[in-house]
């Protein structure tokens, strides 16, 4: 079995889908699995419903009728006079959403935000499953909530490895093209839970581990891995291999190319990983697997934008030590604030963080009743592995002021305002 995956700008429009049939008849498609994202922008559209739908409840029929309009739109472009059916199908999906949010009575942000963003996966492989049909493919539409069993822990959860792994095998025998959702998962009372923005990479490597895949293929609108965000960083290069630690390490400091958990459940298996173009499915792309650290080895560079600084000091002058580390950090879970940088003095503690949850006034007040506390929002933390001096000098003269810096034998990070 193969794993696939198709993120939001692959399936963006109809071209798009059109695109991802092309891909699968280039490459073949017996025994694959296909995990898709939502199409285009949709999760951002239905994270700005969720806000209305908290806050001015009066614009959510415009909002959700504008997203509705716009997968409507893809369907008649795909399936023109043969879309009837699959137009109810989506019909129906909306339909859910108003009864949701009609009915919900619970304020838990998180489990609300589970319930509405899975729509997306499940409105766009519906409609490519339809498509699948309509080419005259067989296949199954796999959903993955059936299979992906986590914890409560909205908006990241965490999983069950074994109930998932046995779900898997049984929801997959017997069909060799699947379709599945990326992102999304179910907790043991059947509620709608998802892995984290950008969670679909780490689906496919789930489904890859628990049927022992010969490989994964993630299908982006770059040419494979690159040394830096193109958006970003001028004259990046192409990546042609990584090894399974090094591409670890490049996610765990924020590369958006390839999830932080994706690695390592194919690691543990030694199944390789290839980031390759949907415009270009015949090119070399990236391969992460076992072998040489980079090849090309050059500085890789990595941009987290929009996070937060603290800096705690003893309101005492004592000593910031193991006992007050060990209360910070219980902090920094309890509000779910992911560190991304750390240090420390005798008297000081500074903690780079990033306000996901949005719970940064509720953390920094109770940290005061034991620390001197000084918020710096809106950072950016630069990290280069692999670093060199034209590398330094490119972060170091951007004009911007050097707030925290740390170096260690292969990455140098700074934050910056």
């Amino acid at each position: 079995m193969k794993v696939f995956k198709f993120g939001g700008a692959s399936v963006k429009d109809a071209s798009g889908v059109k695109n991802l049939i092309r891909v699968l008849e280039t490459t073949g498609y017996k025994d694959t699995l296909v995990v898709v994202s939502a199409m285009g922008k949709t999760t951002n559209a239905l994270e700005n419903i969720i806000e209305t739908y908290f806050d001015n409840k009066q614009s959510l029929n415009q909002q959700l009728l504008r997203l509705k309009e716009f997968h409507l739109k893809i369907v008649e472009e795909l399936f023109e006079d043969k879309a009837a059916n699959l137009i109810q199908v989506v019909h129906d999906y909306f339909d859910e959403l108003k009864i949701f949010f009609k009915n919900n009575k619970g304020p838990n942000y998180s489990f609300v935000y589970d319930q509405v963003v899975s729509y997306g996966e499940l409105l766009s492989t519906s409609i490519i499953y339809h498509y699948f049909e309509l080419k005259g493919w067989k296949s199954f539409w796999l959903d993955a909530r059936d299979c992906i069993k986590t914890d409560d822990y909205y908006r990241s959860a965490n999983l069950n490895w074994d109930q998932t792994q046995t779900f898997i095998k049984s929801g997959v025998k017997g069909h060799q093209l699947i379709i599945t959702q990326g992102f999304i998962g179910s907790n043991s009372n059947n509620f709608t839970t998802t892995l984290g923005r950008e969670g679909s990479d780490y689906s496919a490597a789930i489904f890859a581990y628990a049927l022992n895949a010969e490989s994964v293929t993630i299908w982006k609108d770059v040419p494979g891995v690159l040394n830096g965000d193109p958006r970003v960083f001028n004259n990046t290069e192409l990546l042609h291999q990584i090894s399974y630690r090094e591409a670890i390490e490049l996610a765990f400091y924020g590369a958006s190319v390839i999830h932080p958990k994706t690695l390592q459940p194919l690691q543990r298996k030694e199944i390789p990983l290839y980031v390759k173009s949907f415009e270009n499915p015949k090119g070399v792309g990236t391969s992460v697997s076992k072998g040489k650290t980079l090849d090309p080895l050059i500085p890789c560079y990595i941009v987290k934008k929009g996070q937060v600084l603290l800096r705690l000091s003893s309101i005492d002058f004592s000593f910031i030590v193991e006992e007050n580390i060990s209360y910070i950090f219980g902090l920094l879970h309890e509000y779910q604030m992911p560190v991304e940088l750390i240090q420390n003095s005798a008297i000081s503690f500074s903690v780079c963080v990033n306000n996901k949850y949005m719970r940064l006034d509720e953390l920094v007040l109770v940290l005061r009743s034991r620390f001197n506390v000084e918020v710096k929002e809106n950072v950016d933390l630069f990290t280069i592995r692999h670093f060199n001096q034209n590398a330094l000098k490119s972060i170091l003269n951007n004009g911007k002021k050097i707030l925290l810096e740390q170096r260690t034998e292969e990455t140098a990070q700074f934050v910056l305002a």
